[in-house]
């Protein structure tokens, strides 16, 4: 009976090899970094890596967690993941070397898509009689995971009120300061809402999970960025675009709120084969219903706009499938 069990598993062994030389689909695992688990792009990472696994012969995909843009992008550039998302600002000072890279130019990394507007949402609690972005002097505040898009975004903005971050030392020569506390999406709601931080910074599409978890259960005020303010930052980073949070996108969040958003984009690295890419591309273009479903967010996806504002050199597999669309 082993002797015939062995044969058997032998016998499939050499059906599953011959099938797989038959088909020329060798194996191809694809890890897709996305970020903390209350923000966008984990659900629309997570639903990209289920489609992938299941719609493309031969491909493995996996989400994972991660601190998002910042991290992302260097985790791309070791070779330790093929996908990421991030924020198109960050890539541009990823691949050109600047800001926060500029010791260390990230230059394997090459653009699959534009996505959608991520919206810097400044989060805080009615009872703090936090009205502005110059009331954050003094406070508290969340400024987003260490290596995060957020983070950068925080940064900027405060630096336009020429507020600087008092814990790191990071303040410039700025007359006033926050104590700025490196939290991820939800470590940020949590403390919120439990009175331990005054505010938070997230940049996410709306509605964002951890601030729908904060408006359930405290009364939410989020703090505006005026459009004079938006077109002063521009001057300096010109990836900033001014954009309005609709009314009730969060509950007793009743009037729009100005704000300045930065767009969502999938990048991947120069040494992937374009086949693969291109696979990779068509798939996500001709499934978007499930980006629809897996968040929100993913209704903005369209594929018009997929090399609208790109900041990097495409990946020869998606331009492939672009020029094949008619996409410019």
């Amino acid at each position: 009976m082993r002797s015939w069990t062995r044969w058997l598993a032998g016998l499939a062994g050499v059906v599953l090899l011959a099938a797989g030389v038959a088909t020329g689909q060798p194996r191809r695992f694809v890890n897709v970094a996305t970020g903390g688990t209350a923000g966008v792009y984990f659900p629309l990472g997570s639903a990209l890596a289920r489609l992938w696994t299941e719609r493309i012969p031969g491909v493995q995909a996996t989400a994972q967690a991660t601190g998002a843009s910042v991290a992302n992008v260097r985790l791309l550039q070791r070779g330790e993941v093929e996908v990421a998302l991030a924020q198109n600002d960050i890539v541009y000072y990823a691949f050109n070397g600047v800001e926060m890279f500029s010791r260390d130019p990230q230059t394997r990394l090459r653009g699959m898509a534009m996505l959608y507007p991520e919206t810097i949402q400044i989060v805080t609690l009615r009872q703090k009689n936090i009205n502005s972005v110059a009331d954050l002097a003094g406070k508290r505040v969340a400024v987003g995971a260490p290596g995060s898009g957020t983070e950068v975004n925080a940064r900027q903005i405060l630096r336009l009120y020429d507020i600087g971050y008092a814990q790191t030392r990071q303040t410039h020569g700025l007359p006033r300061t926050v104590q700025a506390d490196f939290l991820s999406f939800a470590e940020a709601a949590d403390q919120l809402k439990d009175g331990i931080i005054d505010a938070a910074f997230l940049t996410a599409g709306v509605p964002t999970a951890a601030v729908q978890d904060i408006a359930a259960t405290r009364d939410l005020k989020i703090v505006p960025i005026p459009e004079a303010v938006a077109s002063r930052l521009r001057e300096r980073y010109p990836y900033y675009t001014p954009v309005v949070i609709p009314p009730n996108s969060y509950r007793g969040q009743g009037e729009p709120v100005p704000t300045v958003a930065v767009m969502a984009m999938l990048v991947t690295r120069s040494d992937l084969p374009e086949d693969l890419v291109y696979e990779l591309t068509k798939t996500m273009w001709e499934n978007l219903s499930v980006l629809h479903q897996a968040h929100a967010r993913g209704r903005d996806i369209r594929l018009e706009t997929a090399r609208a504002g790109m900041p990097l050199p495409l990946h020869a597999g998606a331009l492939r499938y672009y020029r094949e669309r008619g996409v410019r």
